[in-house]
């Protein structure tokens, strides 16, 4: 099995050396990358490309959701983990709908950052739970929820399936398993489901669900 490689884009030294410590234990995953800024990071993911990119919000030259927007523009399937100290929700919509595939924070065990890395490389999405509350207080306090203009186009009852086990954060494979149908086959649902609900990412069919209240368990 090939290593999962990772870059860690942070400008505090001590937290990149930290989470390589972190991943010592884990010889799956790889730091291929690794950068103070989002402006570095450009230039070094230009010439050496990685599984899942790992980054900070609030970094100098350029911060983490200006670089994701730059770099996903360029590489849209890039995947994308957030790891940072900013819980609050302004920035987690930001980096959502720059294209981030999972939000963590950096108080998170070694074995939440695992996991959210491995999720994410496997097609999957990776929120902490603190982040999760904060998205559904948010949503809770909102009027009326947003409208989109493809909202009337229904779901196949096979798509809200695919849909429930995003939200559940199953990876690719954990869907076409539980589902009894191939991989193939739930990427092709997967971009239904974007094309329907006008998303531009796995993240954002999340927070669709939340929006519209579709599963009762969520």
């Amino acid at each position: 099995m090939s290593n999962i490689t990772i870059s860690i884009i942070d400008d505090h030294k001590m937290i990149r050396d930290g989470l390589k410590v972190y991943l010592e234990d884990h010889p799956d995953i790889e730091v291929r990358v690794e950068a103070g800024d989002g402006k570095e990071a450009l230039s070094l993911l230009e010439k050496q490309s990685v599984d899942v990119l790992v980054t900070d919000i609030a970094m100098p030259e350029m911060d983490g959701i200006e670089l994701v927007k730059r770099y996903k523009s360029e590489h849209p399937e890039q995947k994308v983990l957030a790891l940072t100290m900013l819980s609050e929700n302004q920035y987690i919509k930001q980096m959502i709908a720059a294209g981030a595939n999972g939000y963590i924070l950096k108080t998170c065990t070694e074995q939440e950052f695992v996991k959210a890395i491995r999720e994410i490389n496997d097609g999957g999405t990776f929120y902490s739970e603190d982040v999760t509350n904060v998205i559904m207080q948010s949503l809770t306090r909102k009027k009326k929820p947003s409208k989109r203009l493809v909202y009337e186009i229904p779901l196949t009852d096979r798509e809200k399936e695919v849909l429930h086990l995003i939200c559940k954060e199953k990876s690719n494979t954990e869907i076409a398993n539980q589902l009894f149908i191939s991989v193939r086959t739930v990427e092709s649902h997967k971009r239904n489901l974007l094309e329907k609900t006008g998303c531009k990412n796995v993240a954002g069919l999340v927070v669709y669900a939340l929006e519209k209240d579709l599963f009762e368990d969520l």
